[in-house]
């Protein structure tokens, strides 16, 4: 199962590899711009999950009905790929840029992954000590679905990078993550519905707070869109004496 889930990465780097670095005339780019619309969908995202999450009656008539009604259909089996799953467009996206592909360099890609990351941790982790609330399967800190978050966090980021197209592959990535937590009797709908917002979010802030990164880390315009090194990511696959065997090569020189 485990080899399973490394293919959606692999394709996602293979796919953005081609994608050469745009240079960039001015310092800023449309992503990196504050602006109030871009938090209108996923505001709007956490705030219906928050109300749902919050309303008897949705409760009542949506998340305990699909909850039975998926458990119905798996019979309690767990699957539980989702949670590697999660990553994939994130990692995608860190490996594609390093090997230079997309309008930012490969330190800006670095910066932003792992603030995205950081913020995805501290949003989701924080949410889900305030509220507390239960799970489907009795369980406690529900509210909102983590691995929802990560997932659509890298989507998100991906299709600001990359453009519609390749944002659409990967947020099929995420909505199967989504469906995934509820399909695992880990989530509520509302759960996962907020858990979307938050993770776009997330990945908007992370590019609004790259231009302070930058200037933080000096990082110069030769230093962005120069390349000194080479980067190449090459997946396999070989039989072993235990069975097949995939994985990935990472190679750097500089």
């Amino acid at each position: 199962m485990k080899r399973f889930l490394f293919l959606p990465a692999v394709l996602l780097i293979l796919a953005l590899q081609p994608l050469q670095a745009q240079r960039r005339d001015s310092t800023y780019t449309a992503a990196e711009q504050f602006k109030w619309e871009k938090l209108i969908a996923p505001a709007s995202l956490v705030g219906v999950g928050a109300i749902c999450a919050l309303s008897p009656w949705y409760m009542e008539k949506v998340n305990i009905p699909v909850r039975d009604r998926v458990l119905s259909w798996t019979g309690g089996a767990d699957y539980q790929f989702d949670n590697y799953l999660q990553y994939a467009p994130l990692v995608s996206y860190t490996i594609a840029g390093l090997c230079g592909a997309g309008k930012h360099g490969a330190w800006e890609h670095l910066l932003t992954a792992a603030t995205t990351f950081a913020l995805v941790t501290a949003c989701a982790q924080g949410f889900k000590y305030l509220t507390d609330s239960p799970r489907p399967n009795g369980g406690t800190r529900s509210f909102p679905s983590g691995h929802t978050v990560t997932a659509f966090a890298g989507a998100e980021i991906i299709r600001l990078e990359y453009g519609t197209w390749w944002g659409l592959a990967a947020y099929s990535v995420a909505g199967l993550t989504a469906f995934m937590r509820i399909w695992n009797n880990w989530h509520w709908t509302s759960d996962v519905i907020a858990g979307a917002g938050f993770g776009i979010l997330c990945a908007n802030a992370a590019y609004w707070l790259l231009p302070f990164e930058r200037k933080l880390f000096h990082l110069d315009s030769k230093m962005v869109t120069g390349r000194n090194y080479q980067f190449q990511a090459l997946p396999y696959a070989a039989a072993t004496p235990c069975g097949s065997a995939i994985g990935l090569s990472l190679a750097l020189q500089w």
